[in-house]
């Protein structure tokens, strides 16, 4: 019997070294993607600007082209500086809805139509919610900054948003 109770313990003692090992191995895989994350986002940004009653203001944005990075957005990141921002492109005007779901930076909304004009602006969006966001009427792209943008600019329905997107 101490012969099975000791060949019990190591296989226990093994077992659970290759599960502390694996669980290492996860974390440390994790914050590796979470560190290279920004650097993917950095090398991906374009120039925008938001001209406006009181000048043009300059952005670096990401530009959201597909449904998959549509869907992902800014979701699950904690910080964006404040000269950056995500652009949405949805390709076609059309009556747009957004939510703030697994998004913990509150975030101003700015819908826009096909040449870049600004239809409507959601201001604080509220972190986390499911609620929906609407665009008001058919939009053609959503660029999304940090809260508290638009007002501090004087962003405003009717002011422009340059980038190559528009026409």
């Amino acid at each position: 019997m101490p012969l099975f109770a000791s060949s019990f313990r190591m296989v226990a003692a093994s077992l659970s070294l290759v599960a502390a090992l694996a669980l290492a191995s996860t974390i440390v895989q994790g914050r590796a993607h979470a560190q290279s994350a920004p650097a993917t986002a950095e090398a991906a940004l374009e120039p925008l600007e938001i001209q406006t009653a009181s000048g043009t203001h300059r952005f670096s944005v990401e530009v959201m082209r597909d449904d998959a990075q549509r869907a992902r957005g800014l979701m699950f990141r904690r910080y964006l500086p404040a000269d950056r921002g995500m652009l949405f492109d949805f390709k076609r005007e059309e009556p747009i809805s957004m939510w703030m779901k697994n998004t913990f930076i509150s975030l101003d909304m700015i819908f826009a139509d096909r040449t870049g004009r600004i239809l409507s602006i959601a201001q604080d969006t509220e972190p986390l919610s499911e609620r929906i966001i609407p665009s008001g009427g058919p939009a053609y792209a959503v660029l999304e900054v940090n809260a508290g943008t638009a007002r501090r600019l004087g962003i405003k329905p009717g002011d422009r948003l340059r980038h190559p997107m528009f026409r």
